[in-house]
């Protein structure tokens, strides 16, 4: 019976690393098509959101201009995607040995509250909207719903063990 319970918390431990892992690698990915993904949002909106319309194209416009006259700055954006998939292979210790990697898990943890006051703070200084703002946050709070409950089932895991 205690067999069973720690092979299914393991199993739940592993699917939550996993979609975190994805999550870290997709956007690892993206990062490095910005401009390209931004063409393709101001030519196929998601939404029909005027505001939203508006500030794709701000930041289309602002992205294209910078890679024709100074496409070396879009190399900090390629340093953002390679962190991006650092993390997620940061994200593996965890996933082969949930317990002695639980650190990983909290530097997640971590990482997750940190992304709110990075962004409002350097979001306001930028100039960023708020409902940009806001879904920037939503990275931090999805991340958080997945770390929480894995970090506690890791903690069983370990109490069990």
């Amino acid at each position: 019976m205690e067999n069973q319970l720690k092979n299914k918390l393991r199993h739940h431990i592993r699917v939550l690393i996993w979609i975190v892992i994805i999550g870290l690698f997709l956007s690892g990915v993206t990062a490095f098509l910005i401009e390209t993904e931004l063409a393709l949002l101001i030519n196929h909106p998601p939404l029909q959101n005027p505001t939203m319309a508006i500030w794709l194209n701000k930041v289309y416009q602002a992205v294209s201009t910078t890679n024709i006259d100074y496409p070396f700055l879009s190399y900090g954006t390629d340093w953002l995607a390679f962190a991006h998939l650092m993390l997620a292979i940061l994200f593996i210790g965890p996933l082969k040995d949930p317990v002695t990697n639980i650190w990983v898990i909290e530097f997640g943890l971590i990482a997750s509250v940190a992304i709110f006051p990075l962004a409002f703070i350097a979001g306001n200084i930028r100039g960023i909207p708020l409902f940009w703002t806001m879904i920037d946050c939503s990275f931090g709070v999805v991340t958080l719903t997945l770390l929480i409950p894995c970090y506690r089932a890791i903690i069983k895991l370990r109490s069990l063990t």
